[in-house]
């Protein structure tokens, strides 16, 4: 049984820079959500473990870790608007 092939299709420069660009969110939003979260989440347990307070440094890891990513999320969401409209400037191809 042959597999049909789809038709060669060029993919434009503004379209790969489209494409990058959404690659970049993806992996830049997901650190900065992931890692605060882990790391202070771990200091958190740490804390908690190493003064017998549990859950408390936890659950303050968790909101510092919310607080700092929404703020890393929202500065990166800056610079990738910026980005997004000197993509949009570019003459198309």
């Amino acid at each position: 049984m042959d597999v049909p092939t789809p038709p060669d299709r060029k993919v434009s420069a503004t379209d790969r820079a489209y494409i990058m660009l959404a690659l970049r969110i993806a992996g830049s939003f997901g650190i900065a959500i992931a890692a605060p979260v882990v790391v202070l989440a771990l200091a958190g347990k740490w804390l908690d473990a190493r003064y017998s307070t549990a859950p408390r440094f936890l659950i303050a890891g968790f909101v510092l870790a919310a607080a700092f990513s929404a703020a890393l999320v929202w500065q990166r969401a800056q610079e990738f608007g910026r980005e997004f409209e000197d993509i949009e400037k570019r003459p198309k191809n």
